[in-house]
């Protein structure tokens, strides 16, 4: 087994052992004689959402001790998943309880004791609102902006506001109990202090500046940072940063990019970004010497250049800029192993970094294969989607020590992840750069 694994194995542990620790504790020191199972099971449930709920500050937080060895990728849709869990375990914490005990529906009555009655049906609402706003962001008719402090308001009133009712409920979390889910819970505002306001502080120091944003095909703008300053940002080809464009990282516009430079050149970096939302559609007209801040490099996306059989390369539409940084880099190294790149795009037209992936095939020992959904007229390539029939005429038998790096739109890994499990290609081989936020 190899450090990575032992380590992804060791922080998914500490994740279960936290978010069960409420529940141990007052199983193990609070009594539930009297209550019945209903209303305990209620109890336990409320607490285990509670600790989910306060365990997400570490799930995407972006911290790097724990993040590198699971897989920033990975984490957002375990953040994702865990967000939908913890809402059903809120719904469930009152609907066992109401069903062993239907007289205490009268807690939800505003005549009774209004602010009671408001802060349990407001917990739920909050909690309701964080899950669907992520989920919907764009129906719901939110800027990426403003849903992150929403988003960030609103899980921060969950959590503070159950631990609240919680503690209300002397028998539940009197001693030990109480004492751990409110350590719990102190964590988990410590890691949101640390990650948005003493991370944001230390880049002030770390400042860079747009030199050059130029048109790309593919409806992209290639922007390009240098440092402002003695600094670097050292980076593995294939990861990616968050970017904040303006004089203060303390700013709701940041937004994560794959770095599409070589790592051998990391005096300056380099972001090709499709047109896809507000953001995106203001980046052609940045101009040079706008003051920018860049944290990380995160994750893992790396080719094994001591692989004699060498590496996959699945990319889709602008999910090509990663495969780009490893090419680049691997073109300024001088390495040898063999490579395949399969990439999809709708047309011709549309295939950012065509011309450049001619000149690096000269260089590496590379083979390109464009796969088109509308091709031109007297188009000799690949063409439709990117399924097992075509992969299998493309690619060379697998060998079980070949890896493969897919990235691009969620329909083409979803199909190339299936594809290549059906060719015999091991689950352990196969890397995915999955990185929609919302």
């Amino acid at each position: 087994m190899s450090n990575v694994m032992r380590r992804a194995l060791g922080w998914g542990a500490i994740y279960l052992v936290l978010a069960l620790l409420p529940v141990a504790a007052v199983v193990a020191f609070s009594s539930a004689e009297g209550r019945g199972f209903g209303v305990e099971l209620g109890t336990l449930l409320g607490l285990l959402a509670l600790a989910v709920m306060a365990l997400q500050a570490l799930v995407s937080g972006r911290h790097r001790w724990f993040g590198e060895a699971l897989g920033f990728d990975n984490l957002l849709q375990f953040h994702r998943r865990m967000g939908l869990f913890a809402l059903l375990l809120v719904v469930a914490h009152p609907l066992a309880m109401l069903a062993s005990r239907p007289a205490w529906l009268d807690y939800l009555d505003p005549r009774d004791d209004t602010l009671r009655a408001l802060a349990l049906v407001g917990l739920l609402l909050a909690t309701l609102l964080l899950v669907v706003t992520s989920l919907w962001r764009q129906a719901c008719g939110l800027s990426y902006e403003r849903w992150r402090a929403l988003h960030g308001l609103l899980a921060v009133a969950v959590v503070g506001g159950g631990l609240g009712h919680a503690l209300m409920v002397g028998h539940v979390t009197r001693g030990l109990a109480g004492w751990v889910l409110g350590g719990l819970v102190g964590l988990s505002l410590l890691l949101v202090v640390q990650s948005r306001l003493l991370r944001p502080w230390r880049l002030r120091r770390r400042p860079w500046q747009v030199v050059e944003a130029s048109p790309a095909r593919g409806d992209a703008t290639t922007l390009v940072l240098a440092p402002v300053g003695g600094h670097r940002l050292a980076f593995a080809p294939g990861q990616f940063a968050w970017i904040t464009l303006g004089e203060t990282p303390f700013r709701l516009q940041q937004h994560p990019f794959s770095i599409a430079s070589s790592a051998q050149r990391c005096e300056r970096l380099a972001f090709t970004i499709k047109r896809l939302g507000d953001f995106t559609a203001t980046l052609p007209e940045v101009p040079a010497g706008t003051r920018a801040f860049v944290e990380g490099p995160y994750g893992a996306f790396l080719p094994d250049a001591d692989n004699p059989s060498g590496a996959v390369l699945i990319a889709g539409g602008i999910g090509v800029t990663p495969v780009m940084s490893i090419l680049r880099t691997f073109a300024d190294r001088g390495e040898r192993l063999p490579l395949w790149l399969i990439y999809a795009n709708p047309t011709w037209e549309e295939a950012t970094f065509r011309e450049e992936l001619d000149a690096l095939a000269e260089r590496l020992d590379l083979e390109v294969i464009h796969v088109l959904d509308e091709p031109p007229e007297g188009w000799q390539g690949e063409r439709g989607k990117v399924d097992r029939e075509l992969l299998s005429r493309c690619l060379p038998a697998d060998d079980g020590r070949r890896d493969y790096f897919i990235c691009g739109p969620d329909p083409l890994m979803d199909a190339a992840e299936g594809a290549l499990i059906e060719l015999g290609v091991a689950p352990t081989r196969l890397h995915s750069d999955r990185f929609d936020m919302v």
